[in-house]
């Protein structure tokens, strides 16, 4: 049996976007035992894919925090020895940072990656093994794709991906259905859709008897989400939810709409139909990307906001597909 680790560590969207490569590789390798090394904060993308065997978290971000502390080398060492008690056939690199280079170097196998014409740093392909071309234009789905095809071996496949997850875990919400997720949230202010579009949004689907959901993951979020729900009779602020939780809550909605987020992501990957919206980043190459079962429409770029009319036509052209 093929062993394989894969080396994809963040962030949320880059992390779901690598997803399907576990579908394509098994197409050709059905008994393959795959392993993930990711950052723990997104541990739970890959533990929803029943064909992932071990993910292994690590914590990067908190190393660097407290890069001199006793607790934060002990960590790495048993990354060492975990790492160093399995032999893989392939290390595959797909985030392609000089960060996930080096952590390919712990781990006992060939390291494939991108060569340095590939790759956002080029210092990283000098720990691989075998390099791999792979145009930089490419939407990051396509990329990974293409890069696990040339690792293996094989065609690229021309369907569409298939990301492979199935999100099952407990949540103790009374959500009335059926129900649209409205994704609000994400890293930068400048991405941020205008709150008022939302209540007109919600309001929208009102008129539809849909109900909108909206998640948070800190206080600012919570305040929006809370002012939202405040102006309207049809929405439902959840509590607290992790990744697993949420994707959970995402499954069983009708649609999503959400901003430039990680978790807009993970409603096309759990084969939602989702509206993205676009306010101040480009979705070309890392917009959200259509799977095998459930369509996705990007709206908007770089300073150049949808209206509630677009997002609401776009919802009915996914939902009646």
């Amino acid at each position: 049996m093929l062993k394989l680790l894969i080396i994809k560590t963040s962030s949320l969207g880059d992390v779901i976007h690598n997803l399907p490569i576990i579908a394509d590789i098994r197409t050709h390798y059905k008994e393959i035992e795959i392993d993930w090394l990711v950052e723990a904060s997104f541990a739970d993308i890959p533990k929803l894919h029943p064909a992932v065997n071990e993910v292994i978290p690590i914590s990067i971000r908190q190393w660097r925090k407290a890069l001199f502390s006793k607790k934060t080398w002990q960590d790495i060492g048993e990354l060492k020895q975990r790492l160093a008690a399995k032999q893989y056939d392939i290390v595959l690199d797909s985030q392609g940072l000089l960060k996930s280079a080096l952590l390919g170097t712990l781990a006992n196998g060939k390291k494939h990656g991108y060569d340095r014409s590939s790759i956002r740093e080029p210092i990283a392909s000098l720990f691989y093994q075998v390099k791999h071309t792979v145009s930089r234009k490419q939407h990051a789905v396509a990329r990974n794709r293409t890069l696990a095809a040339a690792t293996f071996g094989y065609s690229l496949p021309s369907q569409l991906p298939d990301f492979g997850i199935q999100a099952s875990a407990h949540v103790s919400a009374n959500i009335p259905s059926p129900y649209v997720m409205g994704l609000h949230g994400t890293s930068r202010d400048s991405k941020l859709w205008e709150t008022a579009s939302w209540i007109s949004l919600g309001q929208a689907l009102a008129e539809r008897q849909l109900h909108l959901v909206l998640p948070w993951s800190n206080e600012q979020e919570l305040k929006r989400a809370n002012f939202i729900a405040s102006k309207l009779a049809n929405a439902t602020v959840l509590p607290k939810l992790g990744i697993a939780q949420l994707a959970s809550v995402i499954s069983q909605a009708k649609a999503a709409i959400g901003v430039d987020t990680g978790l807009s992501h993970l409603a096309a990957a759990l084969n939602i139909p989702t509206v993205a919206i676009y306010t101040d980043t480009n979705p070309t190459l890392t917009g959200v990307c259509p799977g095998a079962y459930a369509r996705a429409i990007n709206l908007g770029g770089i300073q150049l906001s949808p209206s509630v009319s677009e997002v609401s036509e776009a919802l009915t052209q996914i939902i009646q597909s």
